[in-house]
């Protein structure tokens, strides 16, 4: 059943673990959906995938972007984020394997904020198989069965259709937030912006679904 039959709006957020806008945007996110009939689907992107070189804290760049862009945003939105200490920044691969373990037991809403706070609010080093095992474990995942998952490779193959998905959608920003397929929004949104796309759209499903019944009765 589709989203117009349904008149439930779907929300794509593509996004990455070591992206601090990422989780910027999840306050604007919730905050202009909290009444509204959505489904947010978290989608994987990697930014620096292997064996792009990662970021490591100590060089100038990090500092220099989070000192102009992130503390300053952060501070307006009320979010408790700090330049993790991790060098160099951890691959997120095996993390985003780990996050299609979660969708598939149940746990896809709770896995990617999770995994966001333990980067930037607890300094964990979520490219080492142990850390995310621990946080899987703490959302209630069977510990063993995410580490063998992990460790064999179970999700790489799933995880690299995602990342397919990504590029036909034609992602290239973290985060990138679509619509009912239709309306983009790249970087952090307003509450405001988010909430104007999911009326828009709510908006032209009921247009579809009238004339869905003008053509065959309803």
């Amino acid at each position: 059943m589709t989203g117009t039959e349904t008149g439930k709006v779907g929300i794509k957020v593509w996004s990455d673990y070591v992206c601090p806008f990422c989780m910027l945007a999840e306050g604007p996110l919730h905050e202009a959906t909290h009444d509204l009939d959505v489904e947010i689907e978290w989608m994987p992107f990697e930014l620096r995938p292997y064996p792009t070189p990662t970021l490591r804290p100590e060089d100038e760049y990090l500092p220099a972007i989070w000192a102009r862009s992130v503390y300053p945003m952060a501070r307006r939105m009320g979010v408790d984020i700090t330049l993790p200490t991790v060098s160099p920044q951890p691959y997120t691969r095996l993390a985003f394997e780990g996050y299609q373990y979660a969708a598939e037991h149940g746990k896809a809403a709770e896995y990617t904020p999770r995994m966001l706070r333990a980067f930037f609010q607890e300094n964990r080093d979520i490219g080492q198989l142990d850390v995310l095992t621990d946080i899987a474990a703490e959302l209630g995942l069977d510990k063993a069965g995410f580490a063998e998952a992990l460790t064999a490779g179970t999700y790489t193959e799933t995880h690299r259709e995602a990342l397919r998905t990504a590029a036909a959608y034609r992602v290239t920003v973290a985060p990138t937030i679509i619509v009912a397929e239709r309306h983009r929004l790249e970087g952090v949104p307003t509450a405001a912006q988010v909430r104007k796309a999911v009326l828009d759209a709510q908006a032209e499903q009921a247009v579809a679904r009238g004339a869905a019944c003008g053509i065959d009765g309803c």
